[in-house]
């Protein structure tokens, strides 16, 4: 069962690994990183030249009614995380999606932000 577990990890890392070597955040173009659990979802602006955070919003951050659905909640958070983006004067970013495919609450959450402003 252990070597399953580590097949399955090594596998995510190549992922993560294959994405992040196309994607660089910058002071003028910081990198939108996603992390999506089962239950959680949650976004930062990285500047990776500095090695900051400029901005997070999480699941925890919006006030969720029992009838909204997770892909919905993750627009939110692509809005909310585009408004303390421009707060901050940054306007154009790049997304990371990590080891996720751009579907579902990953596309939703980048949707939204690109409602609420941010270029990517």
């Amino acid at each position: 069962m252990k070597n399953v577990q580590r097949i399955k990890n090594e596998a995510k890392e190549r992922r993560v690994a294959r994405v992040r070597a196309r994607v660089k955040g910058t002071t003028e173009r910081p990198r939108l990183a996603v992390l999506r659990t089962l239950r959680h979802t949650s976004v930062q602006l990285i500047d990776d030249t500095e090695k900051k955070t400029i901005a997070s919003v999480s699941d925890r951050d919006i006030k969720k009614t029992k009838e909204m659905k997770p892909v919905e909640v993750a627009r939110e958070i692509g809005k909310l995380i585009a408004a303390r983006a421009i707060e901050k004067n940054v306007k154009r970013a790049v997304f990371d999606r990590r080891d996720k495919k751009y579907h579902g609450r990953i596309r939703a959450l980048a949707e939204g932000a690109r409602e609420g402003g941010l270029e990517f």
